[in-house]
C-alpha cells in the first residue's frame, strides 16, 4: 500500500513523502529515500531498489527535500542544512507514527544531507549512500574563476539543470562550509555502504574513498567505469541498484533478528 503524506519542516513549511508498506505492519523496517539536487521522490533511479525492497517486505518512505517536488520551500533557498533537516523531520514523522526501525538511502546531494543528518541522530539502523557529495564547495563551479565572488556580490546565480532553470541564492555556499562530510564521518558508527562509480563526472570518486576510510563501519562498493548517473551501461545501473538493495535487505534482516 502506498500513502502520500505531508509533514513539518522546522522552518514551518510542509514536506511531502510517499510511504510504501507491503505488509501494513509498522514493525517492519522502513528506509527513507533522499534524492539528489533538483530531483524528486519519484526518481527513476529508485525503481529497481524499491522493487527489491518491496519483495523483501521492507517499507520505504520517499521524500521530497525542501524546495523540491511537492514539498514547500523555495528551491532558490536550498542549503545542505535544509536538506538535512528535511531528513530529520522525516525520521521524526515516522517515529511519531509508530515506525521504530528506520534506515536511510541518500543520493548525491541527498547523500551529504543524509550524512549530516546521520551524525545528529541515533534513530537510524543503517545508512546507504549513492554517489554522495562529501564537500559541496569542491564541486560548485571549482574551475570557473570569479564565479563565487560574483555570486556573493549579486546574492544569487541562475542555476541550470536538465529540467529547469532557477535562481540559487548564495546562502548555500556559506552553509556548505559548515556541512562537510569528512568533518562528521567519525560520528557515524552505524553500518554504512557507499556505492560510487570510479568515472563519476560530477562528484569525485576519490571523495568516497576518503569518506569510507574515515567512517568506522563503512564499506565502499566501486562500480568500475560508471559515471554519476550510472547511465553509460545498463550493467552499471543494475550493479548499483543490486548492491544497495542487498545491503539494505541484509541490514534489515539483522535488525529483525535483534528485535
Amino acid at each position: 500500500m502506498e500513502e502520500k503524506v505531508f509533514f513539518d519542516h522546522p522552518l514551518g513549511m510542509k514536506l511531502c513523502g510517499i510511504i510504501s508498506n507491503p505488509s501494513e505492519n509498522k514493525q517492519t523496517p522502513i528506509i527513507i529515500f533522499a534524492h539528489g539536487f533538483t530531483s524528486h521522490k519519484n526518481s527513476k533511479s529508485y525503481t529497481k531498489i524499491l522493487d527489491n525492497l518491496y519483495l523483501a517486505n521492507i517499507s520505504t518512505f520517499r521524500i521530497d527535500l525542501f524546495g523540491h517536488g511537492e514539498s514547500g520551500g523555495d528551491f532558490s533557498e536550498i542549503t545542505i542544512t535544509k536538506g538535512k533537516n528535511s531528513i530529520l523531520a522525516a525520521i521524526k514523522y515516522l517515529k511519531a507514527n509508530g515506525y521504530s526501525t528506520i534506515g536511510l538511502l541518500g543520493s548525491s546531494f541527498g547523500g551529504i544531507s543524509g550524512i549530516m543528518a546521520s551524525s545528529e541522530t541515533n534513530d537510524l539502523f543503517c545508512l546507504a549512500l549513492k554517489s554522495p557529495v562529501s564537500d559541496w564547495l569542491e564541486i560548485a563551479f571549482p574551475k570557473q574563476d570569479g564565479v563565487l565572488e560574483k555570486w556573493k556580490k549579486d546574492g544569487f546565480i541562475n542555476y541550470e539543470s536538465e529540467e529547469s532553470s532557477s535562481r540559487l541564492k548564495y546562502e548555500i555556499v556559506e552553509d556548505a562550509k559548515n556541512n562537510i562530510a569528512f568533518d562528521v564521518a567519525l560520528k557515524i558508527r552505524i553500518p554504512t555502504l557507499i556505492v560510487h562509480g570510479n568515472k563519476d563526472d560530477v562528484v569525485p570518486y576519490e571523495d568516497s574513498v576518503k569518506l569510507s576510510k574515515l567512517m568506522p563501519n563503512a564499506v565502499l562498493h566501486t562500480v568500475n567505469g560508471s559515471n554519476h548517473h550510472y547511465s553509460l551501461s545498463a550493467k552499471h545501473f543494475e550493479e548499483m541498484s543490486q548492491a544497495l538493495s542487498d545491503f539494505l535487505i541484509s541490514e534489515s534482516e539483522k535488525s529483525r533478528e535483534v528485535a
